[in-house]
């Protein structure tokens, strides 16, 4: 993936790339988009959009719900008065008047986020820069939408045929599915004409001959393409590659459409499952293939397990933790199958080398006097120094639960760093999952972020891994209050 920098201008970056990059790389932080007349947020959680702001008025919620007919001018105009006066949110005082019920304000704010997001996708001339660290505001409604799907109804509202052209590569490109199961099965709602488009793509024919040969005017099969290419579904062709030499098609379009039908309760028990075996499983195990099978069996079995477990399946959940399980699976299929089509490196076969083993020495003792540093820097009152040493600890010898944990304490001291604190505690308890201290630590974390629920979620697991456990005992207790 092509690396993008945090600051810079939509004209040297597209938005939609950008969204990508950042979702892809699962940051946490505030997207500033800025032009002379308006600045316009976009607040993300794990590389998924959460909340939108924005400074221009017809952004605004009152304008928003005047304009999709849910309110009328008088009643508008009434709650901006009372707005004034007493300083409460619009959408508060309009569901205390009575001009709106309350399912109507949660799909009111949704609207607003998502219309404010839509609309910077227009933009061809603005600033952006990424802040990134914990977001700076806790939304109790807030959006649940994948980013594939955002990014695919924000494109498809673009109809600017020169800016389509100019963003596209060369209409002799060859276009093929993309090679990367994470961009193939994203949760997005594809259209006919989508289908379409995805049934007559080999891999052999140039963007010129797709749009030649579609049924569609030539402009929207060129924009059909445009969608999907912006959502990563499609990727060009290495030109050093002969269209003849095609390898074999992986997935089929079936493939990527069909959904699952598995109920969420039998889901969410093989998620938990997998994830806490992760570390017992080996990767023919985890691909569930033996060490006879060829290439074609283990590519279709990585793709079809990918499709399973692909980090979007968590928006159908109602498991607020499910996501980050997800996504540690995912990532452990895809170190498994990439070691695994290695003939090399194929299991029981593959044995490391001397000097693999030497480094592998070398980096756990490093890692031993990094942790060691970073306790005394802690003992010291220097969090940001303790920091610094043990994520370094963590780097070089990242199966070392103790080392996650007090990376995650030593974060926790620091302003603005909870979420980071949070990761490195979840990766602790990927490798510890019946350490009762780990969950506790956790729900002190999230008491110290204002998230009584999953606090008192935590508490609750740690005792009952240790029912005698004294930080979980006092935690359950403050958030039963």
């Amino acid at each position: 993936m092509t690396e993008i920098p945090f600051k810079g201008t939509l004209k040297e970056f597209s938005f939609p790339k950008i969204l990508i990059y950042l979702n892809r790389t699962r940051k946490t932080g505030t997207l500033i988009i800025k032009t002379p007349a308006f600045t316009k947020k976009i607040f993300l959680i794990k590389g998924d959009a959460i909340f939108a702001s924005s400074t221009y008025e017809d952004d605004r919620l009152g304008e928003m719900l005047l304009k999709a007919g849910k309110i009328t001018m008088e009643q508008y105009d009434r709650s901006v008065e009372l707005l004034k006066q007493t300083g409460k949110r619009q959408g508060a005082i309009l569901v205390e008047l009575g001009y709106l019920a309350p399912k109507d304000l949660f799909w009111g704010v949704k609207y607003q986020v998502k219309e404010i997001i839509y609309s910077i996708f227009h933009l061809e001339d603005a600033e952006y820069d990424f802040d990134e660290g914990e977001i700076p505001t806790q939304e109790v409604i807030t959006l649940k939408m994948s980013m594939g799907n955002l990014i695919y109804e924000g494109v498809k509202r673009i109809d600017n045929w020169n800016r389509i052209r100019n963003e596209m590569p060369d209409t002799d490109s060859v276009l093929k599915l993309s090679s990367d199961p994470k961009n193939l099965f994203q949760k997005i709602e594809l259209t006919s004409q989508d289908h379409e488009m995805l049934s007559v793509i080999n891999g052999t024919k140039t963007i010129k001959e797709l749009i030649d040969n579609s049924s569609m005017s030539s402009f929207e099969a060129l924009k059909t393409l445009y969608v999907l290419w912006s959502i990563d579904m499609l990727e060009e062709k290495d030109k050093g590659v002969e269209r003849a030499d095609e390898a074999e098609e992986t997935v089929s379009l079936h493939d990527i459409l069909e959904p699952f039908s598995e109920e969420e309760e039998a889901f969410r028990k093989r998620v938990d499952e997998i994830y806490l075996n992760l570390e017992r499983l080996s990767s023919n195990e985890l691909l569930e293939i033996n060490e006879r099978a060829d290439e074609e069996t283990i590519k279709k079995n990585y793709y079809r397990l990918a499709k399973e477990f692909h980090p979007d399946r968590y928006f159908s959940s109602t498991d607020p933790e499910i996501k980050d399980k997800l996504t540690t699976i995912f990532d452990a299929l895809t170190q498994a199958y990439n070691t695994t089509k290695d003939p090399k490196k194929r299991e029981p076969e593959y044995v490391p080398s001397d000097e693999d083993q030497q480094k592998e020495a070398f980096d756990t003792a490093l890692a031993k006097e990094q942790f060691r540093r970073g306790v005394e820097e802690f003992k010291k009152g220097n969090f940001w120094g303790a920091s610094d040493s043990l994520r370094w600890a963590t780097k070089l010898d990242p199966g070392r639960p103790k080392y996650w944990s007090y990376l995650s304490l030593s974060l926790s001291k620091i302003p603005n760093r909870l979420k980071e604190a949070e990761l490195a505690l979840l990766q602790a308890i990927k490798l510890e999952p019946y350490n009762a201290e780990h969950h506790a630590n956790l729900g002190l974390i999230y008491m110290k972020a204002g998230m009584k629920k999953r606090a008192h979620s935590q508490f609750e697991k740690a005792l009952k891994f240790d029912p005698e456990n004294i930080r979980a005992k006092e935690g359950l207790e403050q958030t039963e209050k």
